[in-house]
């Protein structure tokens, strides 16, 4: 454990006042009555524990009744004050943390394998399934029977699977969707140079070959070489009995597609270096198949089917009664639409147990309610404040004020999961709220789930009106079709973006030709079901006839069906259909957004949940990064039931993946104790002092073992083998990230670095790389390469996350530092960056570095005007030894740019300073042909973006329950439409954009004048 305490109050943090065995003292309380009090390792697992107290209580009476230790299990109080049950013993006393050292021995109950199970993705999830046990909502029972029965027929799919399709499961090929005819300048003039390496004998050879040649070729190849060498090219051999490897990776290159195909191969050949290939025996593989393929035989032999559950109880009556409140208002909601007229409810004074027994009616009838309606609360208080005017011309010199307070809201649906009419008695847990404007207190887009807090939450009662003695349900699909018409006004309407308004004529004319819209503008389906009058039943059942004959969209264009704005169930089951073809590369693009909108589903079974623990199954990289965007937010009230259900269906459809999964929430639970230590002994020591106590901590045993041979969270292809404490630090900035070093594992490999950061917030930079790396795709799918740098961004908890670590690369304000002697000077040094990229490059090498500088220049100049990126000083943009220039920390997007005392500090739209046109020009003032050619390669980069306006338009629009700071309304997306110019001609487009430009090097001085007062305040040097 860190040698310093975290917490005064924490038992489980080391001091200098503990004992030099790092023992603690624990009472255990056995089932015989026996109390024993025993000091045990804190290191120590629950297993070893177990035999201590076994050996101690062989001394005490009644020994000879507990019969075998394995027929018990410890039970404690975990830091959440839920009784844990400590079934997997393989876990650290320390890392379990029981509030108290305490532990109690109860005999153990059949099906441990099951019990383990359970616990070990209790402990993944950050939430005990005994929790889930305890609920008694049927919704969540039948979500977990159904999902059981769901994860069972996958994993007997799987246990028929070969060593190969196992292999592209659990390691799928990372290739490019684009195609590489684009990029066909950057080819060698020669064949391409590829290094590949025996696994079994470590002999290593090198070929020169197509790009166009498939994995099974080199296979052939290479093997041939090998036996020619050793005399045996008699010898049969098969070449299937062989896979390509990455070198220091777990990627694989397999499969009919060729070389150039693969992003590994491609971005060694766009960065002109010679992929490094190791050769790997099949029964390695099958090996590590095997092992998976017996572990799933064992878990299906001991599946227990559960009953059925019971359908509810049906009573209906309607009255509306608050505990401590006063005044409600309710409304009925499909989307953002509001049905009917708001309800509000009389006024009731008092402190305890208001009752009111009204009927709120809404004025809509019960056959108009669409499917996803629903039930909007706010509760507020009335205050009256009297006020005396200034004018004594009226009656009454004084004047009466009534300002409402908002209290709390809660939503539920008006439909159950099973598509009933709800019944019966309803209590509602409130959500906080706060005093704002009086339209704003309805919240739907709010969750539909009740606060799980209940104890400090305000309670609603509801009870829901007799329509029928029988069960009402929402009348199933019902097929039909209408007549055709056309218009020429609609294209202009379509051609609007997302964000464009439409008023009532335009949308009456959109329902009016539906038909003209299915055949000539299928794209505009969103616009069509922001025409559709939910309120009238007729309208919908021709809508969702008309939706059953509409073709498949592009799934780009179905995102934006999964918006807030289109609840309906069979929309978002037509949008999850076209999502089906997406590729796995293209799901994964877009993972971060399906993840977000899982919000607005108001069921917990639904078709984009099963969509993705489908794909989350079938290909193990895609379930990785399923796994940490769910698991960063379950912290969040509002989420945590949902997210945690689907997260147990994956664990249980993929426990295979557990045991990885928990290695990397072990090492990042180490790096938070880590970091905690770092920010308390910082305040006390010095930094040398406080870098011998974390590389002191980094290197006791079970520090090293939990940060050991684990998968990168960033990237499960990378192995993450050996920590080299010696280069592992910590930074400067507020919160003391982490800077950890590792050796590569696998043979060949390069060290690996990542920054570990525990108190910001990581989910905005993820956006903003996410973007970068759609940008850089849709610029290569049009044939512009722009080397742009979108590194790897995780979120894994609450204001917790990684960040990769860009290999041989420094910010401008270090370079600017080392080419001068006076900091106050260093900013206006235009030569210091050409001369550092002289350092590092020499003869031709240097030529390709100002190229790869000119490209991802140009890039980055877009990309942050188009996404308003600010904040943009010089140790928040780096450059590569290769040329590459990158920028990092996105706090600040979509125009909040810094400001001190009401002014703002960056006065330009993106960063293109003179130094960089100095590299750009090749240190030859005037060259007008390289400065041409960068403006031409910044205009077309942007018209390529503006091609996809949309696109980014619907991909910010999905991001907006996430919670960000600046990503909140759509009035902050509105930026992007201004950036891009959407509604303008290409044009008037490029006119503003080239406007931007000038005006990005006319002001490029006030850059340097910011740059200068950032590298006096801070010392960079590193």
């Amino acid at each position: 454990m860190p040698p310093a305490m975290t917490d005064p109050l924490d038992i489980w943090a080391v001091d200098s006042q503990i004992p030099a065995d790092n023992s603690i003292t624990v009472d255990f309380l056995l089932p015989t009555g026996i109390y024993i009090q025993l000091d045990v390792p804190r290191e120590a697992t629950i297993d070893q524990i177990k035999m201590l107290l076994w050996r101690q209580a062989q001394t005490y009476p009644l020994y000879t009744v507990l019969g075998e230790k394995d027929s018990y299990m410890f039970q404690c109080v975990n830091q959440s004050a839920v009784h844990e049950e400590l079934e997997d013993e393989s876990r650290r006393l320390c890392d379990v943390r029981p509030f108290l050292p305490v532990l109690k021995l109860v005999a153990r109950n059949c099906n441990r394998s099951e019990r383990l199970l359970d616990s070990k993705i209790g402990v993944l999830i950050g939430k005990g399934l005994h929790e889930f046990d305890a609920l008694t909502d049927p919704e969540v029972r039948e979500f977990r029977s159904k999902m059981r029965m769901f994860n069972e027929e996958k994993m007997l799919k799987l246990q028929g699977l070969s060593w190969m399709d196992w292999l592209k499961h659990s390691f799928p090929p990372e290739l490019e969707s684009t195609a590489f005819n684009n990029f066909e300048d950057k080819l060698p003039k020669e064949n391409l140079v590829v290094a590949v390496q025996f696994d079994s004998c470590q002999e290593n050879f090198s070929f020169q070959i197509s790009p166009n040649l498939n994995p099974l070729d080199l296979n052939e190849l290479a093997i041939r070489k090998q036996l020619t060498i050793h005399g045996k090219e008699n010898e049969e051999f098969n070449p299937r009995d062989f896979v390509l490897r990455v070198s220091g990776k777990q990627e694989y290159l397999f499969g009919e597609q060729p070389l150039i195909q693969f992003r590994y191969i491609r971005n060694c050949v766009l960065k002109g270096s010679n992929p490094q290939l190791t050769l790997v025996d099949c029964c390695t593989i099958k090996e590590m198949c095997d092992r998976e393929m017996s572990a799933i035989g064992v878990a299906l032999h001991r599946k227990i089917s559960n009953a059925p559950l019971p359908l509810p109880p049906k009573r209906r009556t309607i009255s509306v009664s608050t505990q401590s409140l006063r005044t409600s208002l309710a409304g009925i909601f499909h989307g953002t639409e509001l049905l009917s007229k708001s309800v509000v409810s009389t006024e009731v004074s008092g402190k305890n147990d208001l009752v009111w027994n009204e009927i709120l009616d809404f004025e809509i009838n019960l056959c108009d309610l669409p499917r996803m309606s629903r039930l909007c609360f706010a509760v507020y208080g009335v205050m009256d404040k009297v006020k005396k005017q200034k004018s004594t011309k009226n009656a009454s010199k004084y004047q009466t004020i009534r300002k409402h307070y908002p209290i709390a809201w809660v939503n539920t649906m008006v439909f159950d999961f099973r598509a009933q009419l709800k019944s019966g008695d309803l209590d509602l847990h409130c959500w906080s709220s706060f005093p704002d404007e009086m339209e704003d207190m309805l919240n739907p887009m709010g969750t539909v789930q009740t606060n799980p807090y209940s104890e400090n939450a305000a309670s609603l009662h509801i009870q829901f009106q007799e329509y029928s003695k029988s069960v009402i349900y929402y009348p199933a699909f019902d097929k039909g079709r209408g007549g055709k018409k056309l218009h020429i006004e609609l294209k202009e309407i379509m051609e609007r973006d997302p964000l464009s308004q439409l008023c009532e004529n335009e949308m009456d004319l959109i329902w009016t030709l539906r038909y003209d819209c299915r055949e000539n503008f299928p794209q505009s389906l969103p616009k069509l079901l922001l025409s559709v009058k939910w309120s009238k039943h007729e309208d919908v059942a021709q809508l969702q006839a008309l939706l059953q004959i509409w073709i498949k969209l592009c799934p780009r264009d179905a995102l934006e069906l999964l918006d807030f704005n289109y609840p309906d169930q069979y929309v978002r089951e037509y949008a999850v259909k076209c999502l089906k073809e997406m590729s796995d590369e293209e799901l994964s693009q877009y993972l971060l957004q399906l993840v977000q909108v899982l919000k607005y589903e108001p069921y917990f079974d639904c078709a984009l949940s099963r969509f993705l623990l489908e794909r989350a199954q079938a290909n193990r990289r895609i379930g990785h990064f399923l796994f940490w965007h769910l698991r960063s937010e379950m912290h969040l009230p509002a989420t945590s039931l949902q997210f945690g259900l689907i997260l147990e269906s994956y664990c249980r459809g993929s426990f295979t993946h557990i045991k990885e999964l928990s290695k990397q929430m072990e090492a990042l639970s180490k790096l938070k104790a880590i970091n905690n230590l770092v920010k308390l002994s910082y305040l006390k020591v010095t930094r040398t002092k406080v870098k011998e106590v974390m590389n002191t901590c980094l290197k006791q045993p079970v520090y090293t073992e939990a940060l050991s041979d684990l998968q990168s969270p960033l990237n499960p292809s990378v192995i993450l083998s050996k920590l080299n404490v010696d280069k592992c630090k910590f930074m400067d900035s507020k919160m003391k990230p982490l800077w950890i070093l590792y050796n590569n594992k696998m043979s060949g490999g390069e060290p690996v670095g990542i920054i570990f950061k525990n108190g910001d917030d990581l989910r905005q930079d993820m956006l903003a790389l996410q973007i970068l790396r759609l940008m850089d795709m849709l610029w290569k799918e049009a044939g512009l390469d722009l080397r742009i740098v979108p590194y790897g961004c995780l979120a894994t908890g609450d204001k917790s996350g990684l960040i990769e670590v860009v290999s041989a690369s420094e910010t401008i304000a270090n370079i600017q530092l080392t080419n001068s002697n006076v900091a106050a000077t260093a900013a206006f040094n235009k030569d210091a960056l050409l001369n550092w990229l002289k350092e590092k490059n020499t003869g031709d090498a240097l030529d390709r570095a100002i190229e790869e500088f000119t490209l991802s220049c140009a890039g980055y100049c877009v990309a942050t005007y188009v996404l308003g990126i600010g904040d943009r000083h010089s140790d928040n943009i780096m450059v590569r030894e290769t040329g590459q220039l990158f920028h990092i920390d996105f706090g600040h997007i979509l125009g909040n740019f810094k400001s001190k005392f009401g002014i703002k500090r960056e006065r330009v739209p993106f960063i293109l300073t003179h130094d960089f046109i100095h590299v750009i020009q090749q240190g030859k003032p005037g060259n007008a042909e390289k400065f041409g050619r960068f403006r031409q390669c910044c205009e077309e980069a942007y018209l390529i973006l503006r091609k996809n306006g949309n696109l980014f338009i619907t991909l910010f629009a999905l991001m907006l329950t996430a919670g960000l700071p600046e990503l909140s309304s759509v009035k902050d997306i509105q930026y992007l439409k201004d950036s891009l110019a959407l509604g303008k001609s290409d044009d008037e487009a490029l006119k503003q954009f080239r406007q931007k430009f000038d005006e990005a090097l006319r002001e490029s001085w006030t850059t340097k004048v910011n740059w200068m007062a950032h590298i006096v305040a801070k010392d960079n040097r590193s």
